[in-house]
This record gives C-alpha cells, structure tokens and sequence, in this order.
C-alpha cells in the first residue's frame, strides 16, 4: 500500500495528463501527414478533457475536503470499435516514409502505458471515493493505449494510418 492521499492522486494525475497532453500537442506541430495531425489533435482535445475534469475535481477537493466522481466520457472508440475500425482499412499503394509519425506515437505509446498503470495503482490503494474517481480514467487510458498501438500497428504492417473519426465514434 502506498501512502497516497486523495489530493496527492488528483495532483499527481494532472501532472500526467498534462505530461500527455503536451506530447500529443507537440505531435500535432511535428507530424507530416494531415491524417496525423487530425489523430493527434483528438488525441490532445481528449487529453485537455482530463486535465479540464481533475482541475475541477481538485478545485472541489479545496473548496470542500470532497469529491465527487462525475461522469467523465471519451470520444474516442472503445477496443471493438478499434478492432473493427483496424478491420476496414485496405492496403496503401502508395509507400511513404512514417518514420517521424512512428516515433511520436511510440512515445505517446510509452506515456500511455505510465499513466495507464499509474491510474491502475490508484484504484487498487485508494478509498471508494478514489476507486470511483480513477477507475473510469483507468478504462479511458487504456483505450488510449489500444488506439495508439493501433496506429502503429497499422502504420508498420499496412503504411495507412488508422483514421478512428471516420469509423464508429458511438462505440466510445
């Protein structure tokens, strides 16, 4: 058990998210596909969603010692819509060198991958407040993690980005 207190997890969260939303922002202004940069641009929007709902949260905190667990949604698909949205891409005829995209979204790989486990340990060590407020970031983390796996996956074995907006954003 680690002597995490509710406040200390609300900062430490916004600290991540905001690790990840600066990522994904630097990747809009480093990508050279306009593909790319609209994924990555959703990408920071969902991100600057998270800091907007732990701001408020932590704002709660101050002003009354509470929080409460407010519905936090996503736009981005859930695992079945990423798989079946995978599914539809075809081939790219066309070859193009992904390297700079590969390398930015390896990046935002590994700083999903820390936030994800950092959400996970919050909901195993704290209270019912901090399990209620966390598990649903842990849910939306990992989804993010499966999106931007997804995307190299399809950049490596097919060379075409993944374009989630064009597939089943209800399934998020």
């Amino acid at each position: 058990m680690s002597d995490m207190t509710l406040e200390k997890a609300i900062q430490t969260a916004i600290e991540y998210e905001t690790k990840v939303r600066d990522t994904y922002a630097d990747a809009v202004e480093k990508a050279t596909e306009d593909v790319g940069k609209k994924i990555f641009q959703a990408l920071c929007d969902e991100e600057q969603g998270h800091l907007d709902y732990l701001t408020a949260r932590f704002d709660e905190w101050e002003r009354t010692g509470t929080v409460k667990a407010a519905e936090l949604t996503t736009q981005l698909p859930d695992q079945a819509g990423i798989a079946k949205g995978v599914a539809k891409l075809e081939k790219k005829v066309t070859e193009y060198d992904w390297g700079m995209e590969l390398s930015l979204l390896k990046n935002a790989l590994l700083l999903e991958s820390e936030t994800g486990q950092f959400y996970k340990n919050m909901v195993a060590e704290l209270d019912d407040t901090g399990k209620q407020l966390f598990t649903r970031f842990m849910e939306i983390e990992e989804a993010h993690y499966d999106m931007v796996q997804a995307q190299i996956d399809a950049l490596q074995g097919m060379g075409y980005w993944y374009d989630f907006m064009e597939f089943d954003l209800e399934a998020g």
